[in-house]
This record gives structure tokens, C-alpha cells and sequence, in this order.
């Protein structure tokens, strides 16, 4: 064995907790189903005490200095959480290895990155992990609870946090900002509680509700750590889903699941961007599909990108592609203009002054308010610059024909119907298989307001 296998070897023993039992007696969390997950507890839980075969050992993956999730099972500090939820949820999420790919897809732009800011602040590696539990990394995650990004910041958290939130960007989004947000106040609330598992709690429900648990045990003379505290059944699964994601992290092997190596080194870089460009001009100049773009960018509400710190994030291999092309373009950046909508006029009388309908105005001004057909208030909408109509028609009008394979055996790359994810968009679905908004909604029955939920199938053809 290697000293890099020594070392992982050793980390499993001390710091994961894979040798230690997990008792898992009979209490009230077992009856307790998760409310913000959608997770369906087993139908039975084993009561008899468990400890975790040697072969689990055997199942690590092979270290590699080049894999980032070593590099993360190295970093693990976190105790193991005596707790039959935890079983519960790594049942749930070994169950669904699809769930896993996807996570870990998505995860790929962003996880360096994250581990860097986290071992820069000397905090646990599991705390990298947290994006799964909160939106699968994905930055465009919008709860029910109006909590949105990759951290899932509610509004007034984030503001507080300075990500900036208007008509036209919405930082609780954007992927440094937001890292950098989140574990600001995961370092507060740990100064707070003075440990990891309560932070990782108040950081879901609130430090007041976990301040308040706290107060009523020392009252009655209980233990307030976290599997003590009486908190709501969201913030009792919290912990442990977040351990669950570490255990099969460090074994995946032993869960079936293949984890897909991921490179120790940044997926992205910074380049210097203009005070404004369309977002589709943009992705177009990185030589980035706009979805590509967008989840590297994705802050911006408008199809004008606005980046307050005057940067992009692209794909290291793009920047260079980024600037030149930038550099050599001499059409104008942006095709859009602002328009001062009054209380009570209408998007499509609106849109019929620049060519376009009404529904693309709405896909293109996120969360305009409408009560009975007019505006409920005054709104600051983007339209089409005048002289470039038709420009942002055909912008907006994504309904090429993708190229069809050659030979008899030729089709369509558009699939019949797609299953809505969370943070998808009627717009952002019609943009990403290259269909018109106006096509999309007739197919579906379904009006530029309507909400779509996660898991609903859309038409994408006729």
C-alpha cells in the first residue's frame, strides 16, 4: 500500500466513523416522514444494533491524487450521528442512483470551488456537501418557501448576507457569491452553537428555532445537542441527510453505486465582461450553448446580463475563446431597451409596440405581476431595442430544426416529452430543445403564467 492508501485507509477509521455502532432502537424519528425532501421512509426499520462490515473498507474507491472526492473524504470531520434516519436516508438516496449521477453532474462546475472556500476556513468537508442536500447543485433551485440557489438563501437571509436581489439580477443565485454568503453564516452560526451539527440545523430552520430548542432542554436539565433538541421533522432529517451523502461518498462501492471520478482542479475562471450584453450574445462569444452559460451565470433575471462585479464565470478552456471573440466583435452588445410599464397596461398591448407577443415579454421579465390580465403595479420591463426588433424576435424564436443524422435511419434529437426538474422554466425548457415558447405552451395547454411543478411531463413536439 502506497502512503496516499495509508492515508486514506486511516482517514475511513477516524474520521468517517464507519467502524463505530449505530444503534438504531425505536424512537420517535422513526415515525417521522421528511416534509421538504418528498423521502418515503422503508416500510420497516431494522431495530437491532449495526455495525458496518470490514468490506466496506474493501469497497472504498482507489485512491487517486487527482480526484477531488478524495480529496473531500480526507477532509471529513464531522462525528457519525447515532440515528436510524441516517440508514433511512442512505437507503433513499443508494435507491436512486439516477439522483446521485445527476448531483454529481451538476456538481462538477461547482464542487472545487466550494472545497477550496471551505478548507480555506478551516471547516469540515461535509459542509461541501451541503448543495446536495439543499437543491442537488443546482443554482437555479426556487423553493416553496421563496428560498432560491444553489444555498437556498430565502430573501431577507440574503440580504442580510449582501446578495443582492432587483429587477434585473438575483445574487442568491450567483455561484461565488452565494458559496462565499453561505458559509459566512454557516461560520456564524457555528461561533453561535459551538458545533457543526447544530450550525448545520440553525441553518436550516433558523438560529432562533434552534436557540429556542436549546433554552427548553437546559430547562429541564436534558442534553441540548443536536439528536436532543425537539426541532421540526425538516430540521430532524437535516443532519442526517447529510450524513448518508458522506457515507456513501466515502464507500460508494459498498452502496452499489459507481461514483464518477471528478478532476482536483477548477472547472471555471473569471473573465472580464461588459457593463452589459445580451445573455445569448454572451454565450454565443464563449462558443457556450446559452444553458451552458447560464449555469455559470446564472443571477441574471432579463436576457441583459449585468454583472455587478464586472466578471463572468466560463469553462477554462472558453476564456481565451471568450475575450477574443469579444474583442473582435463590433455589432452593438445589447438588443434590448427598458420600458416604464403603468399599473394597468398589458404585456401583449406592450409587445405589439415592439413586435413580439406577450408571452415573450413575460419569459423575458421573470415574476411580472398580473392580476386579471393587466399590471398590478408599476414595472420596469426589458423590451426590444426598436431598431433591432426583428433581431430579438428571431433571438426569442429558437424553432430551427436541430440537424438531423444522416442515412435512412435519421431523427429528430428533440425527444417527445421531457420530465420538469426543479428551477426549470416554460422558457428556459423551450430555449434548451430549441422549440417556440408559443408552440410549447399550446402543446401543453398552459398559459405564460402557468407553474410547473418538478416531475410533470411536458410535450416537446407537437
Amino acid at each position: 500500500m502506497n502512503f496516499q492508501g495509508l492515508m486514506f485507509f486511516l482517514a475511513l477509521l477516524s474520521s468517517s466513523g464507519w467502524l463505530s455502532v449505530y444503534a438504531t432502537e425505536t424512537s420517535n424519528d422513526a415515525a417521522e416522514t421528511p416534509s421538504a425532501s418528498g423521502i418515503t421512509p422503508p416500510a420497516d426499520l431494522t431495530t437491532a444494533a449495526q455495525t458496518v462490515n470490514p468490506a466496506v473498507l474493501l469497497n472504498a474507491p482507489a485512491v487517486s491524487d487527482a480526484d477531488l472526492w478524495q480529496r473531500v473524504r480526507l477532509g471529513f470531520r464531522l462525528e457519525p450521528l447515532d440515528s436510524p434516519l441516517v440508514q433511512r436516508h442512505e437507503e433513499w438516496y443508494s435507491n436512486r442512483p439516477e439522483y446521485i449521477q445527476r448531483f454529481v453532474e451538476r456538481g462538477a462546475k461547482y464542487l472545487h470551488h466550494i472545497v477550496e472556500e471551505v478548507e480555506k476556513r478551516g471547516m469540515p468537508a461535509e459542509i461541501a456537501l451541503l448543495p446536495v442536500i439543499e437543491s442537488a447543485f443546482n443554482p437555479q433551485a426556487y423553493s416553496r418557501s421563496r428560498a432560491s440557489g444553489m444555498w437556498q438563501f430565502i430573501p431577507s437571509t440574503g440580504k442580510h448576507y449582501g446578495l443582492k436581489q432587483d429587477w434585473q439580477i438575483d445574487n442568491r443565485r450567483d455561484i461565488l457569491a452565494s458559496t462565499h454568503a453561505a458559509l459566512d453564516y454557516l461560520q456564524k452560526l457555528h461561533d453561535m452553537f459551538n458545533s457543526w451539527e447544530l450550525a448545520l440545523a440553525a441553518y436550516n430552520c433558523g438560529e432562533g428555532c434552534v436557540a429556542r430548542a436549546r433554552e427548553k432542554n437546559q430547562r429541564k436539565g436534558l442534553p441540548v445537542d443536536y439528536l436532543s433538541l425537539k426541532l421540526p421533522p425538516e430540521t430532524r432529517n437535516y443532519v442526517p441527510k447529510l450524513i448518508a451523502v458522506k457515507n456513501i461518498i466515502l464507500a460508494p462501492g459498498s452502496y452499489g453505486i459507481e461514483l464518477e471520478q471528478l478532476p482536483d482542479q477548477p472547472y471555471f475562471t473569471t473573465v472580464k465582461a461588459p457593463a452589459k450584453i445580451d445573455v445569448k450574445l454572451a454565450a454565443k462569444l464563449a462558443d457556450l450553448p446559452e444553458t451552458e452559460f447560464a449555469a455559470l451565470n446564472p443571477a441574471f433575471n432579463r436576457p441583459v446580463a449585468t454583472p455587478q462585479n464586472g466578471e463572468f464565470l466560463l469553462p477554462l478552456e472558453k476564456a481565451e475563446i471568450f475575450r477574443a471573440n469579444l474583442e473582435s466583435y463590433d455589432r452593438p452588445l445589447v438588443s434590448w431597451a427598458t420600458y416604464n410599464a403603468r399599473r394597468g397596461e398589458t404585456l401583449d398591448q406592450i409587445g405589439r409596440k415592439y413586435g413580439v407577443t406577450g408571452a415573450y415579454l413575460r419569459a423575458a421579465n421573470i415574476a411580472v405581476r398580473e392580476r386579471r390580465g393587466k399590471l398590478a403595479q408599476p414595472t420596469t420591463l426589458m423590451v426590444p431595442n426598436a431598431a433591432r426588433t426583428g433581431y430579438v424576435k428571431a433571438v426569442l424564436d429558437t424553432s430551427a430544426t436541430p440537424p438531423a443524422k444522416t442515412g435512412a435511419s435519421a431523427k429528430s434529437t428533440v425527444p417527445a416529452t421531457y420530465r420538469v426538474r426543479q428551477g426549470d422554466t416554460l422558457y428556459g425548457i423551450a430555449l434548451k430543445f430549441g422549440v417556440d415558447l408559443d408552440d410549447l405552451l399550446h402543446w401543453n395547454r398552459l398559459s405564460p403564467k402557468s407553474v410547473i411543478q418538478p416531475g410533470r411531463q411536458v410535450k416537446i413536439t407537437a
